[in-house]
């Protein structure tokens, strides 16, 4: 069986809307304030239409560290899946980010690489999209092309994104190209 390429999604900022605070972004902590962004469902059903599985991988430490429950994000993920429903798995980190880092939360590459062997995905056609250094990083380690939407946050980079854009949107655009064997520089 041939393995099918995947575009991962990180979740807040790049397909809900984040909570910006002092320049730093921030996942909503409840399911009133969760919302996608603009033009989320439709760049999606492109994707899946292009044949990519969709797969969400987000890091939601705040459960970690017991401020909020996990019913809460759970509640979000049943939301986006009714909102998106071409997406295939959603892949959750509820490591608190303290001491010994876990292999599945971001920037390791974890959830990736679980994800890959649940669905047969083939890492060197897929890609990440994400707002954070973390997923730029995780993106690299699993061996991922790799797409970062700037919000100017007050935060460094680590390591070059394959393509900077500016909206989910513009990823799928980007992803969409290089299918079609466009050339588009970042």
């Amino acid at each position: 069986m041939a393995l099918k390429p995947a575009v991962f999604l990180d979740r807040d900022g790049t397909l809900n809307v984040q909570i910006v605070r002092d320049g730093k972004p921030y996942a909503p902590d409840n399911l009133a304030d969760f919302r996608l962004y603009d033009g989320v469902q439709e760049a999606c059903k492109a994707l899946k239409a292009a044949g990519f599985a969709l797969v969400v991988a987000t890091n939601q430490p705040d459960v970690g560290r017991g401020l909020v429950p996990k019913e809460t994000i759970e509640s979000m993920h049943a939301r986006l899946r009714e909102w998106v429903p071409e997406i295939d798995r959603i892949e959750v980190s509820y490591d608190p980010g303290r001491g010994v880092p876990s292999s599945r939360r971001k920037p390791e590459p974890g959830m990736l690489l679980d994800a890959a062997k649940a669905l047969d995905l083939d890492l060197g056609r897929s890609w990440i999209v994400g707002d954070r250094w973390r997923d730029i990083d995780c993106g690299k380690r699993a061996g991922v092309r790799t797409i970062f939407i700037d919000f100017g946050y007050d935060e460094e980079t680590p390591s070059a994104p394959d393509f900077t854009v500016r909206t989910f949107p513009d990823a799928a655009g980007v992803i969409l190209a290089a299918v079609r064997g466009t050339t588009l520089a970042s």
